[in-house]
């Protein structure tokens, strides 16, 4: 989990391989209306990431034998969401300075999340800093440590 930039795309799928695991690629189950309001600048509501939510939650519950989901989860309340579908799941929060997040997210041309969105997702992030099952990773560190420091978590 985090804001876009910090990488969650790139690390999941690293600790999925690792894993033996599947991936379940949040950003792929987006409806379009919210892929629209995006690429206008729109950040998305509440109100607009219930299905979303409900979907990757039901997308994790049909793989009992685990997965490992990239989703942005910027509010406890969403992590709540899908902790009820999933008990005993876990977090990895990559943590991104916005700085950092900005110039990452405006090198990525072909996606549907804009540069200028950056700023809303810092002011909806709500840092799970007191939360259960969380592991706080660095985003700045190479996503092939950031991967093999999470498998060791998730195992031990």
């Amino acid at each position: 989990m985090g804001v876009s930039g910090c990488g969650k795309s790139r690390v999941g799928s690293l600790v999925a391989e690792r894993m033996a695991l599947p991936l379940v690629e949040g950003d792929e189950y987006h409806p379009e209306a919210n892929r629209v309001r995006m690429r206008s600048g729109i950040p998305l509501t509440d109100a607009d990431r219930v299905d979303w939510l409900d979907t990757l939650a039901a997308q994790l519950r049909s793989r009992p034998g685990g997965a490992v989901l990239t989703c942005s989860a910027l509010k406890r309340s969403y992590r709540d969401r899908l902790r009820a579908a999933v008990p005993g799941l876990r977090f990895v929060w990559l943590e991104l300075a916005a700085q950092a997040a900005l110039a990452r997210v405006a090198q990525r041309a072909e996606h549907f999340f804009p540069a200028r969105l950056v700023a809303s997702q810092f002011e909806a992030l709500e840092a799970p800093l007191d939360e259960a099952r969380v592991l706080r990773a660095d985003a700045m560190q190479a996503p092939e440590q950031i991967a093999q420091n999470v498998v060791r978590w998730v195992r031990s």
